[in-house]
């Protein structure tokens, strides 16, 4: 275990992200290729999750899409992953907030902590 964490710390690139948990509202801007040309693209939304320590944590985020939620899971150190911007801050008293999936209009509204950016 201490070999794979050595490996992981020596040669795995690390971004410089904001730090963040459940309930808080993220823009995450990440690289698409098509073809040759590469554009950026954003997912804003809510956290549900994040899983994993070191170079796998990964992170769910939720959104409306019109009548549809739309979930995705980043890893951490995914190279496409450019920035993440901290939106809002969420007050919520779990670390996965799987019940955010079963609430609809006001009810899936989230308190906000003020914070400085």
């Amino acid at each position: 275990m201490d070999l794979l964490k050595y490996v992981q710390d020596k040669y795995i690139t690390k971004k410089e992200f904001p730090e963040f948990k459940a309930g808080d509202t993220i823009t995450v801007y990440y690289e698409i290729k098509e073809g040759q040309k590469t554009r950026t693209q954003f997912f804003k939304g809510t956290v549900i999750q994040l899983r994993g320590t070191g170079s796998t944590k990964t992170f769910t985020i939720r959104k409306m899409s019109g009548d549809v939620g739309v979930e995705r899971v980043f890893p951490i150190n995914m190279p496409a992953l450019q920035k993440i911007e901290v939106d809002r801050r969420g007050k919520v008293r779990r670390s996965r907030i799987y019940y955010f999936r079963d609430l609809r209009g006001k009810k899936a509204r989230i308190k906000d902590v003020p914070y400085k950016k």
